[in-house]
């Protein structure tokens, strides 16, 4: 008995030592298969520290230094690959696994490693970011929509809207897929038909790593014309329960994973933002509410079979603040007054949930993939805000989205070539209750339709690789064929024929040469599908709406430098729109719409509109080396598209120039400083029609100025840019850490110029001035609307 309590004594003795030294352990395995592979070196790059996996792929590195390390993993026969900026703590061992590719080439030496993102099925336009880089980014307020505006290509708004822009694209072009299973909505308050917000859903510290496709895109991924964005978020941890408390600027989120028996594990967090505080607070006329929550399991039933389920929701009220700041100007009076007569009180929620299978076998693997997901977004508006009569509604809007999906898929991985085919199944159902007294039928009567629509889509594809002289040149040939039951031309797939050719050839060890051409197809959004009359005559469906239709040619080169973990690029595009819908009321492209709130497309269209965007990108990315990182992009971009009435005309995105330039030093006792400068070129608008917008019927109905149509994308915004700073230090302690952080967003305070707000005058009763001199209209006036203030924040983040 003595000699058992001894022991025990023993072993919790050396648990603690262990304990309180930095450790990094985790497996090495083949993606192909899920086999193990055993006698893999990992090293920890700039130590000589490393271990050798045991016969399970298992392996420990122990004994660190708290820090951050580049871990790399090598084995004869395959692709080495190193991972980034790995966090070791005291408080507890790191859960690092490896998936090393087998590559015959490299037999004798490994060359170039998988240091960069780059496959077969995508070796152009693909770039990708870890969790280390997403989490410290400047400006980024931990929001990875904000974080990869970093990359080449990415454009970014003034405001503080984080709308995604790829290569001249519009935002409701881009496809968000988390763990291989697709999440519509990636932001709080999302535009309807687009994809922006002001804040992102996902939490940072659940993300692993996330890959941008901006062109190029597998024939496996459908439905998106400009970029898909892969987020992989992390398993979560086999040996403990692990818990993570971040306050920030905006909300308090905690964070938590660990082991559900021998076989599952679990990762989740749940986010409460307290701005509707803070913005009563500064008198800001509007409160908004956001919650969201991410979980993750991940079943490994048997060495050949696991399950994932995935989870990721959010719930956002817009409520209006009618309080009276003190000491306010007229002129400040007057901006909130045109506030709170346009914006209004809205309530939308969402949901993705999803179950992916994986079976492996020697030579690869079937994926199956359920998922469903919903939105919901109901908004309304009452003249004067007086809700004490519905003879005062302005509008009231209900509309529900929901998808069901099925995706199986096939891998198969010999020597030299690959093979990958699949089909898709997706029954979607589109809710739309409207009232609105801004739009008035041949009768002269409001909008007021409630109607269900119901729609089946279908897909199939196939691809496959090959190599060729000993491997240096790798070609990937695709074909997808997509259709839908909204439209005549939709239904038939053949319509929708998706070839892909994608290239690579290795000049040099570290220099290779992509190209790519491909055809994509992405649905018009739910509220052009669904669109109904008073008379329940969906006019879209008869007018024959199309997939709309991007051609997609890229080529350049890329020079890898694996020891100094740096890289260099140099891309040109050139992308080509069709069949995109354009407004029947006012003769614009809906190419140019979807970077402000509201909704999209819910309106009579045609299928007709036409576009173009080409350019060039250029990136210098350096990973962490000797405590340096950075990323520099540079890229010129021009977008345009054609009108009903008009030829091709700049779009709302044609910024012209982007740099982006980001970098951070690591200094001695956990010390880190982070700096960004973005610069971007003004972006088109349509000027104001001020005779229409100052007639007092009009104002009246519509409580803000009409554009002028004939001169769409008229005029153009100054240029834009701005400089964020960062600064974090983080403690390491035997059984939990703490990191603080302060950020600066537009350290020097520049205020960007953006489209100027009409406003009525008003008198001392904050009523309407109506003209002296004609009494049909109101007196109206332009006021500048700049964008920009010092935005200071510290947050903590606290782990145990």
């Amino acid at each position: 008995m003595k000699k058992y309590l001894l022991s025990t004594l023993m072993f919790f003795f050396f648990l603690t030592l262990y304990a309180q030294e930095g450790v990094i352990q985790g497996k090495v395995l083949n993606p192909i298969n899920n086999d193990p592979i055993p006698f893999a070196n990992i090293i920890v790059q700039g130590l000589e520290v490393g271990a050798v996996s045991d016969l399970e792929g298992n392996y420990v590195i122990s004994g660190l230094e708290p820090g951050l390390y580049n871990v790399k993993a090598s084995f004869v026969g395959f692709k080495s690959k190193t991972v980034f900026e790995v966090q070791v703590t005291k408080a507890s061992a790191v859960q690092l696994d490896f998936e090393l590719e087998e590559d015959a080439s490299n037999l004798q030496e490994v060359v170039v490693d998988a240091t960069f993102s780059r496959t077969e099925e995508t070796p152009v336009s693909a770039r990708q970011l870890n969790s280390n880089e997403i989490e410290r980014y400047p400006g980024g307020n931990r929001d990875i929509s904000r974080v990869i505006q970093s990359l080449p290509g990415v454009a970014s708004s003034a405001s503080f809207r984080n709308d995604i822009i790829i290569r001249g694209g519009a935002p409701n072009e881009n496809k968000f897929f988390v763990d291989e299973i697709e999440v519509p909505v990636i932001n709080h308050f999302a535009t309807q038909g687009s994809s922006g917000g002001p804040v992102g859903i996902l939490n940072v510290n659940l993300i692993q790593n996330v890959e941008v496709l901006s062109g190029g895109f597998p024939a496996n991924r459908m439905n998106a014309l400009s970029s898909f964005f892969e987020f992989q978020l992390k398993d979560g941890r086999r040996d403990k329960m692990l818990t993570q408390v971040t306050l920030g600027a905006s909300e308090v989120t905690l964070s938590n994973e660990g082991p559900i028996g021998e076989k599952t594990t679990y990762i989740f967090s749940a986010r409460r933002s307290y701005l509707q505080g803070l913005f009563r607070l500064i008198g800001l006329p509007f409160l908004p509410t956001f919650n969201d929550f991410t979980f993750k399991t991940k079943t490994k039933i048997n060495d050949k079979t696991e399950l994932t389920v995935l989870g990721v929701g959010a719930i956002d009220q817009f409520a209006l603040n009618f309080d009276v700041p003190d000491g306010e100007t007229e002129e400040e009076r007057d901006d909130r007054l045109y506030l709170l007569d346009n914006l209004p009180i809205s309530t939308q929620w969402n949901y993705a949930m999803g179950a992916k299978l994986k079976k492996f076998r020697d030579n690869g693997f079937w994926a199956f993939i359920l998922s469903r997901n919903m939105l919901n977004n109901r908004s309304y508006k009452y003249s004067g805000n007086d809700e004490s009569s519905e003879d005062n509604l302005q509008f009231d809007y209900l509309s529900q989205e929901s998808e069901n999906k099925f995706r199986a898929e096939n891998s198969i991985f010999s020597k030299g070539y690959t093979l990958q085919y699949g089909v898709n199944y997706e029954f979607s159902r589109y809710l739309i209750e409207n009232y609105d007294v801004k739009f008035t039928d041949q009768n002269g009567l409001p909008r007021d339709v409630s109607s269900v629509s119901l729609f089946n889509s279908y897909g199939a594809f196939v691809m496959g690789s090959k190599k060729y002289f000993e491997d240096r040149l790798v070609v990937n040939l695709g074909l997808r064929m997509d259709g839908s039951d909204f439209g005549e031309t939709a239904k038939n797939p053949l319509n929708q024929l998706s070839p892909r050719f994608s290239t690579s050839y290795q000049l040099k060890d570290n220099l290779f040469w992509n190209a790519n051409a491909g055809i994509y197809y992405q649905k018009p959004p739910y509220t052009v599908l669904g669109f109904q009359n008073n008379e329940g005559i969906y006019e879209n469906q008869v007018n024959d709406v199309k997939f709309m239709r991007s051609t997609h040619y890229i080529t350049g080169f890329e020079w890898q430098f694996p020891a100094k973990n740096r890289k260099l690029s140099a891309e040109v595009f050139y992308k080509s729109y069709a069949n995109y819908p354009s407004s029947i009321r006012n003769g614009i492209a809906l190419a140019n719409l979807g970077a402000d709130f509201g909704v999209i497309g819910n309106e009579p269209v045609t299928s007709d509109a036409k576009g173009r965007a080409y350019g060039l990108e250029l990136l210098a990315q350096q990973r962490l080396y000797k405590g340096f990182y950075g990323i520099a992009a540079l890229t010129l971009v021009r977008s345009e598209f054609t009108n009903p009435n008009t030829g091709y005309l700049p779009s709302s995105w044609d910024n012209r120039f982007i740099v982006s330039l980001t970098a951070g030093k690591r200094f001695k006792k956990d010390w880190e400083l982070g700096a960004r400068w973005r610069f971007l070129g003004g972006t088109p608008y349509t000027p104001y029609d001020l005779e229409s917008s100052s007639l007092r019927a009009n104002w009246d109905l519509y409580n803000s100025g009409r554009f002028d149509f004939t001169r769409i994308n008229g005029e153009r915004l100054k240029s834009f840019h701005q400089l964020d700073l960062r600064v974090d230090k983080k403690y390491y302690y035997n059984k939990w850490n703490l990191n603080w952080y302060f950020d600066i967003q537009n350290a020097y305070n520049f205020q960007a110029e953006q489209q100027a707000n009409l406003v009525p005058n008003r008198d001392d009763q904050n009523g309407l001035v109506v003209d002296p001199e004609d009494p049909s209209r109101y007196l109206i006036r332009e006021v500048a609307n700049p964008a920009g203030t010092v935005l200071p924040t510290i947050g903590v983040i606290v782990e145990f």
